[in-house]
């Protein structure tokens, strides 16, 4: 019996489930919902670009396309220090990032409430409601349209992004062996039929390995 399902938030999965599988615990996968925070983060920033002088320009001695310049062009190539997590910022993005605090505050508390939904999902099972709920008032009351929109949505899947917190539950695994098989399928090119790659497949990710002529036997903890 399948007692606990990591979806994203497709309304035709949660169908599926209840259909299929009634007695199991819908988790939304935390990536897919970060994936939405960002999304709107990066509108808030496209909206402040387009707002911003210097937004194009065309040369006309060296024919290129119209591009940014001045704020415009801090503004779009911030786009990678605020997508980041902070741990993994550059020295020169952390200046941009600075700058975004001091320059664009509308966009850094979009960029702070992208920030608080990421360490929501790192929170103890205890944890998790209470912050939940301070980041759909944070969000609801931040007159950002983005995140107002947002919240919304999000607030429709709060007992999946709970059950996720409290289980421990995403979509990292499948994800993984879903990129793996990607990359055996471009070696099964040229392959006849499916048993190929389906071989291939169970021979790479199936658990204990068979020993393979003039190969060491493998050894399993």
């Amino acid at each position: 019996m399948i007692s606990h399902v990591s979806a994203d938030g497709a309304n035709w999965i949660k169908s599926v489930i209840r259909n299929r599988c009634p007695r199991a615990v819908l988790c939304a996968d935390p990536f897919h919902v970060v994936k939405w925070v960002t999304e709107a983060l990066d509108t808030v920033r496209r909206q402040a670009w387009s707002a911003a002088t210097g937004r194009r320009r065309h040369d006309p001695e060296t024919g290129q396309q119209p591009r940014s310049v001045g704020q415009a062009q801090r503004l779009q190539h911030s786009r990678f220090s605020i997508w980041k997590n902070p741990e993994n910022l550059t020295a020169n993005q952390q200046v941009q990032l600075d700058w975004i605090r001091t320059s664009h505050p509308t966009l850094f508390r979009a960029y702070l409430l992208k920030e608080a939904m990421r360490t929501l999902f790192k929170l103890s099972p205890q944890e998790a409601p209470a912050a939940f709920d301070h980041w759909i008032s944070w969000a609801r009351r931040s007159r950002i349209p983005a995140f107002v929109d947002l919240q919304r949505r999000i607030m429709k899947h709060r007992d999946e992004i709970l059950a996720s917190i409290t289980h421990g539950l995403s979509n990292g695994l499948i994800e993984s062996v879903n990129t793996k098989i990607r990359l055996i399928t471009r070696i099964a090119f040229g392959f006849h039929g499916p048993e190929p790659l389906i071989a291939l497949a169970m021979l790479n990710l199936a658990g204990p390995k068979p020993s393979l002529p003039g190969r060491p036997r493998p050894t399993h903890p």
